[in-house]
C-alpha cells in the first residue's frame, strides 16, 4: 500500500486495530488532530471521544476514553484506557452512564468527588456523541 503509515490501538485489555491507514483523526488535549504518513513527530494525551481512521479510503471509528498518542512519520501509536469499535458501543448503557454520573454530580460534596464525576459524565457523552455520528454516517 502506497502512502500509508503503521496504526496501533491498544488498550488495557485487547488490542483493538494494527495495520495500514492512510490517515487518522484524533481529540487530543488541545483539539482534534490530523495524522498522515509523514507527520512530524509528536506526542499528546487524548480526550474521551472519537477516532477516525481511513484505511484503503474507508472509515473506521472507535471510541476512547482517554489515553496517550504518539505519532512517527510511519507509525501512530494510541494507547487508550479503554478502546471500543464504534459498531460495538452499546447506546442503552451509554445512557445509562451518563444518567448516573449527572446524579452522582448533583450529589457530589468535595472537590475530588465532583472531578470524578465530571470525568464520568465527559466519558459517557463522549460514548453518546460517537454514537450520534455513526447514525450520522451509515
Amino acid at each position: 500500500m502506497a502512502n500509508t503509515m503503521q496504526v496501533d490501538i491498544v488498550s488495557a485489555e485487547e488490542e483493538i486495530f494494527s495495520g495500514e491507514a492512510q490517515m487518522l483523526v484524533v481529540s487530543a488535549e488541545m483539539g482534534d488532530v490530523g495524522i498522515a504518513p509523514g507527520h512530524a513527530p509528536f506526542i499528546s494525551g487524548i480526550k474521551p471521544g472519537e477516532i477516525t481512521l481511513i484505511t484503503e479510503g474507508e472509515e473506521q471509528h472507535f471510541y476512547v476514553s482517554g489515553g496517550m498518542m504518539e505519532a512517527q512519520p510511519h507509525i501512530v501509536t494510541v494507547l487508550a484506557d479503554t478502546a471500543i469499535r464504534a459498531d460495538d458501543l452499546d447506546e442503552a448503557e451509554a445512557t445509562q452512564a451518563k444518567e448516573r454520573a449527572e446524579e452522582l454530580l448533583k450529589e457530589t460534596t468535595g472537590t475530588a468527588d465532583y472531578a470524578a464525576a465530571a470525568a464520568e459524565l465527559a466519558e459517557a457523552s463522549a460514548r453518546l456523541m460517537v454514537l450520534k455520528k455513526m447514525r450520522g454516517v451509515k
